[in-house]
């Protein structure tokens, strides 16, 4: 009897491919990682702490002395502002102050990735550069956004409430609510603003201070110009045309009304985003 040979094999298994990853799922990790990202770097906290407590600290403190010096002497003018547009008067020292840390963390949200070496990573494993910005800005807005329009809110409340006995506001009153969402959105657009920027400087001290002076500089020196240069390249200028939207009333000498100003600093962040991600694609990390 001749042994029996070996077994012929047998058909085999079919191998399962593997399914590559629907959109949804990798823009849901993209924006996942980036909120971890955000989340756990110390000056996104620290910023925000600073934005909540300058803002609504010293707009109850400005109330407080607008309140106390109402009927003292040279309180004429400064009440006179306040009757005109109390809601500027109640948000525009407080908030002024409190967008200077919108300003530093926009730009730390892209610098600090350069200056520790994150973005490589990052890079690495989102090879394409262009959905990473993307994912970042989506996740920064939405969290300054809710941050923004809560100290907006409480610094209203607060400061109304204050001036109450000699100017009373309410929120139903013509441009008040509009004004009051409205510098949740410029704050939220500022620092899109700031990202853009230290997107393209990528160096944390020369973002920063760009952005501050672009903020606060040049306001001042666009004043500066004879005749009428200067009123009409400040009213374009971002944060001046941002800020008309933070304004109840249309103040006269206004160039722009309030969502055409906000509309004039959409297309500054827009112009800034798209050069950034321009550079980001063909830089190196």
């Amino acid at each position: 009897m001749t042994a029996a040979g070996p077994a012929a094999p047998g058909p085999a298994a079919p191998v399962q491919a593997s399914r590559p990853a629907s959109h949804a799922a990798v823009v849901a990790r993209l924006l996942r990682s980036e909120w971890t990202k955000i989340r756990s770097v110390r000056s996104t906290v620290w910023s925000l702490i600073a934005l909540v407590v300058v803002s609504v600290g010293l707009t109850a403190l400005f109330s407080l002395l607008t309140v106390g010096n109402w009927n003292g002497r040279g309180a004429a003018p400064r009440d006179a502002t306040v009757l005109a547009d109390p809601v500027s008067s109640i948000l525009g020292t407080g908030i002024g102050l409190g967008q200077l840390a919108i300003c530093v963390l926009g730009a730390l949200v892209m610098t600090t990735e350069y200056s520790t070496g994150v973005i490589r990573a990052s890079l690495l494993a989102v090879p394409r550069r262009i959905p990473m910005l993307a994912a970042k800005g989506a996740v920064f807005a939405a969290l300054i956004l809710v941050v923004s329009e809560i100290v907006t809110f409480g610094s209203y409340l607060v400061g109304s409430a204050m001036l109450h006995s000699h100017v009373p506001v309410s929120l139903s009153d013509p441009g008040v609510l509009r004004a009051v969402i409205g510098t949740g959105l410029s704050l939220t657009l500022l620092g899109l603003f700031a990202m853009a920027i230290g997107t393209l400087i990528r160096h944390t001290a020369g973002a920063i201070t760009t952005v501050i002076g672009i903020v606060l500089v040049l306001p001042i020196l666009s004043g500066l110009l004879p005749g009428s240069w200067g009123a009409h390249i400040n009213a374009y200028l971002p944060e001046q045309a941002g800020g008309l939207i933070t304004q109840a009333h249309r103040h006269a000498g206004d160039l722009l009304t309030p969502w055409q100003g906000f509309g004039v600093f959409c297309i500054w962040t827009a112009v800034l985003l798209v050069a950034a991600a321009y550079l980001l694609r063909r830089r190196d990390a």
